[in-house]
């Protein structure tokens, strides 16, 4: 049975640091494009990174590039969102997701098909 879980979340003041942990299973990091996605209140669900683990290949979208880093354990098959200077606007659930392809267009990344979603963590960011 595939599962993706996340766990992180929570309040944290602005310029604060969290990191977030996506627990997959049923799949290997071999066998899909990974990716970090976040969805705001009122608004769409957008893509905040993907990533290919296996080829240590990373994407970000612009408005959080330089204060994000994904990266994955592939012995425990953990996915990782490690998120620095957190403003405000970070404020969103967080979800992991595994998917056929990365998907990087100018500003914005996500995922090609996407076949699977964790069931998201909140994070918020108080000013």
């Amino acid at each position: 049975e595939v599962q993706l879980v996340e766990s992180g979340g929570g309040l944290v003041q602005a310029g604060g640091s969290l990191r977030l942990s996506c627990v997959v299973s049923g799949f290997t990091f071999d066998d899909y494009a990974m990716g970090w996605f976040r969805q705001a209140p009122g608004k769409e669900r957008e893509g905040v990174s993907c990533a290919s683990i296996g080829e240590n290949i990373t994407y970000y979208a612009d408005s959080v590039k330089g204060r994000f880093t994904v990266s994955g354990d592939s012995a425990k098959n953990i996915l990782y969102l490690h998120m620095s200077s957190l403003k405000p606007e970070d404020t969103a659930v967080y979800y992991c997701a595994a998917g056929y392809g990365l998907f990087v267009a100018p500003g914005h990344v996500g995922l090609n098909g996407v076949k699977h979603w964790g069931q998201g963590t909140q994070v918020t960011v108080s000013s």
